[in-house]
């Protein structure tokens, strides 16, 4: 007789196969953690901020902000900006967790982050109709909450230790996660296109303020990538044999 599916193993395995980010985020964190005191921002201020917002690049953002002593109001039109992009993250994964009650859609929302849209994404195409996913979901977003909060504590500790710790180079780990993240998802023409579109406004538009050209660049990539898909539905960059 088959077993039921245990809510643990769904779980379990969602941690697990988040483990790769975890290693990606680890440096992230512990900069950010180092940052913090440029800030002028008190150790538990800086803890506190990772287990509130948790969105690492909006806290950066943030960060470099308030040492340069910014304005409330553009502190938080920044940190929106360049958050903007979970929304579409959200849009994509409504439809396997819209039948769940709101106190669900509220957790799973709050722990979404690039790495754990990444793992969803993948298992979703894999389950499209996995009954405990959204607690393979938990898992999976609840082990890099869990990796945040402790690193941005190990940089915390240590950035009082070793004041230039951010100028080791330890954020090009976080560059190759997004490079294993993004480059499965190339599979399509559209998907391909929509990322060189994106890559390519980004880099031209990086001096503008406040992130604005990351904005422009979700933009033309959502676009493109939808001009070609309702012109070229199910096409691929590799063609099956015939």
């Amino acid at each position: 007789m088959t077993q039921p599916p245990v809510r643990s193993t769904f779980f379990l395995a969602g941690a697990r196969d988040t483990v790769p980010m975890l290693v990606g985020a680890a440096p992230f964190g512990m900069i950010f953690g180092a940052l913090v005191g440029t800030a002028q921002l008190a150790p538990w201020q800086g803890q506190l901020m990772s287990l509130s917002v948790f969105a690492g690049s909006s806290q950066f953002i943030a960060v470099g902000l308030m040492a340069g002593l910014a304005s409330l109001p553009v502190i938080w039109l920044a940190t929106v900006i360049v958050n903007l992009r979970h929304m579409l993250y959200a849009a994509a994964l409504l439809p396997h967790v819209q039948h769940l009650p709101a106190r669900w859609r509220w957790v799973l929302g709050f722990l979404l982050t690039d790495e754990t849209y990444a793992v969803m994404d993948g298992y979703y195409r894999k389950h499209p109709h996995a009954p405990l996913g959204h607690w393979y979901f938990l898992g999976s977003g609840l082990a890099m909450y869990t990796n945040w909060q402790c690193w941005t504590l190990v940089g915390l500790l240590f950035g009082a230790v070793f004041p230039q710790l951010q100028t080791l180079g330890l954020d090009f780990a976080m560059v190759v996660t997004f490079i294993a993240i993004v480059v499965p998802q190339l599979a399509r023409t559209p998907h391909l296109a929509a990322a060189m579109a994106a890559g390519a406004v980004a880099y031209l538009l990086k001096e503008l303020p406040y992130k604005l050209g990351l904005t422009a660049a979700v933009a033309a990539g959502v676009g493109v990538g939808l001009l070609l898909t309702r012109l070229r539905p199910g096409v691929s960059v590799q063609r099956s044999a015939a």
